[in-house]
């Protein structure tokens, strides 16, 4: 069988070889002309010919051009459009520079990609945006959150409200790998949720793929997040920010060195701990008070570019960001802090217009801790997780239809889990209890993007990884395959098949409020998740290019899913193998999207229909059951209007299936041995057997644009949840009792709800 890949992959290498030696490689960098930022996601077509590209993140493009006299054609949304005539006599490099047109940016949004180069690629299950798309939509409390728009894609869905993570075509929240210009970011999210931690006004762009992962990308079963930062001004000093209800942001970017070196710092904080701590010092002693908790959360962002010459670039990014949340009452002291700490060092070097390599020094940090104090007593909780990883990616255009990309990593984790530490204040007595293991993951892979006729184009993967803890290796072949045939330049068929291995695993406590959450490693015990996904799908372009349609179908088979067997002990536990239980996860589904992103009004319409189910021998007596983030029909509608060249108006409404969960159906009376009390003993049904009420929202937002001489700013309005619909949270059961017997005469399902109807007003700005 490897003898067979290898001849698959080694003959297009021979004939793309033959067929280069008539054609030119024709690279470099589509830039902003002003600030001289890359713009990822412009075109650049080949005029009398049918071929083009798009540049990637980074601003860069690579295409092989006939050894001829060529006419180019350079488009970006929100840009001027660039023709240029070329003489390619040899491989070329070509910086291009396009100019906003001011006109346009007034009707449009700004996309990263056009319909036409997205029916092209063999790429499928693929989301981008931009934080200028996402500015435009209504958020809570007035912050902007690309995660938030990221959730209003079909086949995503947010975990709930009060809580972090997504869920991606039937995956867990562990099993979605979001990186930050390629460092792991293990909690994307603040505020218990509501927030992420990617700023709006430091990101470039983000890319998130649920399915037909390219081969650079392991380590998780289900999504990756790709976000990329900006850059940086080359030319002149910049700023943006914003003043909330709640928080604000401040952002500024400029020139080190004019066009040599660039640098970007963001950073953002809620203050709703100020107001709270007013709050209780006025009601400080007063009877029946309970004062309220201190909660806060600040981040920076930090980004330095520097040319160094023409084959060499450097970037080095920095995060930093902690949430805050203490409660004191009396003797009681409760501290409970989480956050990440991210770097990474990138050295860009183009050896020739056909190879080109990144190389990457990366660190990652993931640590939450809780300390309650009292005056005799000192009890601390904490768990953590670090990265130190090496990187190294290459990309080869080896002909006008073939483009190579292979590379490796190698990550060395260091863990701590569960660890408890406590004693007296005085110093007298101590205890301690936990684990600290560690492991060291690998990764090699290739990937093969090719063209067979005008039709055909295929993305070829095979990535190989290992992952090494107690003497214990474990390793795996991870096969990408991704065609697409284009039945004529309005349609085009996909299909796709991915093998994703997991080898750190997220130890959750269910029973906790807060994100008590522990990462957890392979071992003897725990051996690494696996998942096989196929997709298909048909995509359209309608209406004059005004319109995208795509329809996809997947189906996504999970293996050693781990969960809890009941009553398990997970903290300060030395052996938490033997808490665990095994079993099997499948996911099958289809998603519908429609979207509009030209003229004045634009939007999307997204619909999934899916169903996600879990089958452990321990739990449901072998039988399978739904996932709790099983949801029967999810549906996103989105609608941006401009109004004017100041006003524009936007609105949101998601309709999803009520969560699964499990509840009694009973209850029976035992009675002690000495006859003198009764306890209620619930009777369960089957696992997640009812489901709760649907949910349901809509939202509003409204932007009111200023033009004052120093820049632009604006006021945005929003208004979270308009009809005020109560979604469930929780059901809990209250208990009715008679007050003449003191004798429980029923049990009564109440509904938990947290956020009604919330305005929000938010001032920005930009210099």
């Amino acid at each position: 069988m490897s003898r067979i890949v290898l001849l698959y992959l080694l003959i297009p290498l021979a004939l793309s070889s033959a067929l280069a030696q008539q054609t030119h490689i024709l690279s470099g960098y589509v830039r902003d002309s002003q600030s001289k930022e890359e713009l990822p996601g412009a075109t650049i077509q080949i005029q009398n010919l049918e071929k083009g590209t798009a540049t990637n993140q980074d601003g860069y493009y690579s295409i092989s051009v006939p050894e001829d006299s060529v006419t180019i054609v350079v488009t970006s949304i929100g840009y001027n459009t660039l023709t240029r005539r070329l003489l390619i006599s040899k491989d070329t490099e070509l910086i291009i520079e396009l100019e906003m047109d001011e006109a346009q940016l007034e009707e449009v949004i700004i996309e990263t990609d056009n319909y036409r180069e997205r029916l092209g690629r063999s790429q499928m299950s693929t989301i981008t945006i931009t934080s200028k798309e996402a500015k435009l939509l209504p958020a809570i409390f007035g912050e902007v959150d690309l995660m938030k728009v990221l959730q209003l894609n079909p086949g995503i869905q947010s975990s709930g409200e009060g809580s972090s993570g997504i869920y991606v075509r039937g995956g867990g929240p562990d099993q979605n790998l979001f990186l930050l210009d390629q460092s792991t970011v293990y909690n994307p999210t603040h505020l218990f949720g509501f927030f992420s931690i990617f700023n709006s006004d430091a990101v470039k762009s983000i890319d998130l793929y649920k399915g037909a992962f390219p081969a650079q990308y392991g380590g998780r079963l289900s999504s990756v997040v790709d976000v990329e930062t900006n850059n940086g001004n080359m030319q002149k000093l910049k700023g943006a920010g914003g003043i909330g209800i709640i928080s604000s942001r401040l952002t500024l970017e400029g020139p080190i060195k004019k066009d040599k070196a660039s640098f970007i710092i963001s950073g953002r904080r809620t203050y709703f701990d100020i107001f709270t701590r007013v709050l209780n010092k006025a009601y400080e002693g007063k009877e029946d008070y309970s004062p309220i908790p201190d909660y806060y959360f600040y981040d920076m962002n930090g980004k330095i570019h520097w040319k160094v010459d023409s084959s060499n670039q450097l970037y080095l990014t920095g995060y930093y960001g902690n949430d805050v949340f203490g409660f004191t009452r009396g003797n009681f002291n409760f501290d409970f802090y989480w956050g990440n700490r991210n770097g990474s060092l990138r050295w860009d070097h183009t050896f020739s217009p056909k190879l080109s390599s990144q190389a990457y020094l990366i660190l990652s940090d993931y640590t939450y801790k809780i300390v309650n104090k009292s005056s005799l007593f000192v009890f601390e909780l904490s768990s953590k997780i670090r990265d130190y990883q090496s990187k190294i990616d290459f990309l080869y255009d080896l002909s006008p239809k073939h483009k190579v990309r292979f590379g490796g990593q190698y990550i060395h984790h260091q863990f701590r889990i569960g660890r408890i530490q406590a004693g007296s204040t005085d110093g007298s007595s101590s205890f301690s209890s936990g684990q600290d293991p560690q492991g060291n993951e690998l990764g090699i892979y290739l990937n093969d993007n090719f063209d067979l006729g005008a039709r055909w184009k295929f993305d070829v993967g095979m990535r190989w990884t290992a992952f090494i803890n107690q003497a214990k290796i474990f390793n795996g072949l991870e096969p990408r395959v991704a065609s697409r045939f284009k039945i004529n330049e309005k349609i085009s068929l996909k299909a796709s098949y991915a093998r994703m291995y997991q080898y750190v695993h997220l130890v959750a406590n269910s029973g906790a409020s807060l994100p008590t959450d522990m990462w957890y490693p392979s071992n003897r015990a725990v051996a690494p998740q696996v998942s096989d996904q196929v997709a298909t799908g048909i995509s359209f372009s309608l209406w004059d290019d005004k319109l995208f349609l795509s329809d996809e179908a997947y189906y996504k088979w999970m293996n050693r899913q781990i969960d809890f067997r009941d009553n398990a002990q997970i903290f300060g536990n030395d052996n938490l193998d033997q808490e665990f239980i095994f079993g099997r996860g499948y996911s099958y589904g289809n998603e519908v999207y429609l979207e509009k992103k030209s003229g004045k009004t634009t939007g999307w319409i997204g619909y999934t229909l899916s169903w996600t189910w879990r089958k452990f021998d321990q739990i449901n007596q072998g039988r399978p059951f739904p996932a709790r983030f099983d949801r029967r029909h999810d549906v996103s509608v989105v609608v941006m209007h401009k109004l004017s060249k100041r006003i524009s108006i936007s609105g949101t409404w998601v309709y999803g299936t009520g969560s699964a969960t499990t509840l009694p159906i009973e209850r029976f009376y035992l009675q002690d041995v000495a006859g003198s009390r009764l306890s209620a003993i619930p009777v369960y049904m089957e696992r997640n057997s009812f489901r709760l009420a649907p949910y349901h929202r809509l939202d509003f937002g409204l932007v009111y644009k200023f033009t004052p001489k120093w820049g632009e700013s604006d006021l945005t309005f929003s208004v979270y949840n308009a009809y005020n619909r109560r979604n469930p949270y929780f059901i809990y059961f209250d208990e009715l009792v008679d007050k003449q017997t003191g004798v429980t005469t029923k049990y009564q399902a109440k509904q938990v709800s947290l956020f009604p109807f919330i305005p929000s007003v938010t001032y920005n700005f930009r210099f």
